[in-house]
């Protein structure tokens, strides 16, 4: 249950309670007890360590270094829906002319339906967080079909790059659950409608069984508005001449019902067996490390800064502006509620200076940011490309507060320019960016010790 996408720093106890064969899984289900946590067992008693519970061996089995076992997850419920509209929007492209309008919505026409679905996937890459380390790897993709002008015609390579991005998580969501389930039946039957496949009659029968059972409680006033086509669809005519945009417009009527849906109309298991917990005993793990005193302390520093964020001397960091050696002070007496003179200054060192350690915490105004490319960019034309290099130069600083020039040589910079700067950029405009990038490093520290 709490393998990845979950960070909940104040879990102290885990329990494994299935064998886990991927090393992969395995450590992202550890990780979820190593979250840092200040302050947990009260002031100044921060997490330092959890329990594992595991009733299956895992620890003994990932002892003895294994080879790899890493299997293929099963999808989630949302991964196949999004592949499976991907493949009705691939499926709808070979009926109709290449680009074809929208023609109407999904509910008359299948260029309307094509559409609607197009335009769900597209809203949903557009609420993935290029920030969040899952989708961080899949940048360039996700910039790429973040524009609806690339879903006009989708040839196969697109439609599999876009495929990969099924898994990824987005803040456009859907919490029902059991409407998501009757939405993947429908999705199927349309599939079915457009490739023959012989799952067609099961899966019809299933939407006739959820109409009938819905028919059974038109007592209730949401129901009963949607008798009319509840009534058609149990029944064996409307099925005859049934098209896309029928199933479509069924879909959107009947799926908000689904939790009406009676408990004993769906299929229940029950077990009865009892477990027995065998011999407790402590199994020693040496490729288990913790994080560093210096990870804890950067943990407890950012939890108090976020706690003052409004101080002048942190706003003045976090806009870019020029500190003074009174900034300074004012920012190690802020340090000293979260750790002794040792801590500061071992972040000191790590970061080459107590501002710009400061500042990798608590990031650079977005606004702050664009104001130091600001002469950079005025008065000339830039391609599309150039402008997407610097601003996610831009969203860089803004999340990291500063940025070395040699970081221009990585990814994700080497995405856009495989071989650096220079493929985009005139020697003098590299050279130009190399000196904002020192300017905003320089603004971290006193303009004396700058110089």
């Amino acid at each position: 249950m709490l393998d990845t996408g979950i960070d909940i720093p104040e879990i102290v106890n885990l329990v494994f309670f299935k064998p886990v064969y991927s090393k992969t899984k395995f450590w992202q289900m550890l990780g979820r007890g190593t979250r840092l946590c200040p302050d947990l067992f009260g002031p100044g008693q921060d997490k330092r360590d959890f329990y594992v519970f595991d009733c299956c061996q895992n620890f003994e089995y990932f002892g003895q270094n294994p080879p790899d076992a890493d299997g293929a997850l099963a999808e989630s419920l949302t991964e196949r829906l999004f592949k499976a509209k991907l493949e009705l929007v691939c499926r709808l492209d070979e009926r109709q002319p290449a680009g074809a309008p929208p023609d109407g919505d999904g509910t008359r026409t299948e260029a309307g339906l094509r559409w609607d679905v197009v335009r769900e996937l597209h809203s949903r890459i557009r609420g993935m967080t290029i920030e969040n380390i899952m989708v961080r790897p899949h940048r360039r993709l996700v910039e790429t079909y973040s524009d609806l002008d690339r879903w006009r015609t989708l040839t196969p390579e697109a439609a599999e790059e876009i495929g990969t991005l099924a898994g990824l998580p987005s803040q456009v969501r859907d919490e029902d659950e059991v409407a998501k389930r009757f939405d993947l039946i429908v999705l199927r039957l349309q599939l079915s409608r457009l490739t023959a496949e012989p799952g067609y009659r099961r899966l019809r029968q299933q939407v006739q069984e959820i109409a009938a059972a819905l028919l059974a409680q038109t007592n209730i006033p949401a129901v009963r508005e949607q008798r009319e086509i509840l009534e058609a669809v149990a029944g064996d005519e409307w099925w005859q001449d049934v098209t896309l945009p029928m199933l479509e417009h069924l879909r959107r009527r009947v799926r908000h019902l689904m939790r009406l849906v009676e408990k004993s109309k769906q299929a229940l298991v029950y077990t009865d067996f009892v477990d027995e917990l065998g011999e407790i005993t402590e199994v020693p793990f040496e490729e288990f490390s913790v994080a560093s005193d210096l990870e804890r302390f950067r943990a407890k520093v950012r939890s108090h800064l976020r706690t003052n964020q409004d101080h002048v001397t942190l706003q003045k960091v976090r806009r870019n502006r020029q500190l003074t050696p009174t900034d300074l002070a004012e920012l190690e007496r802020m340090l000293a509620d979260c750790g002794d003179e040792a801590q500061i200054e071992e972040a000191r060192q790590a970061a080459n200076g107590l501002g710009r350690f400061i500042r990798s915490l608590v990031g650079l105004d977005r606004e702050a940011a664009k104001e130091a490319f600001g002469e950079f960019l005025h008065d000339r034309r830039w391609t599309a490309n150039q402008i997407q290099f610097i601003d996610m130069v831009i969203n860089h600083l803004t999340e990291n507060g500063v940025m070395e020039p040699s970081r221009l040589y990585e990814a994700p910079f080497t995405d856009l320019a495989q071989h650096g700067p220079e493929s985009l950029f005139a020697p003098a405009e590299v050279e130009s960016l190399v000196t904002i990038l020192r300017k905003i490093e320089q603004t971290t520290e006193p303009a004396t010790a700058a110089a």
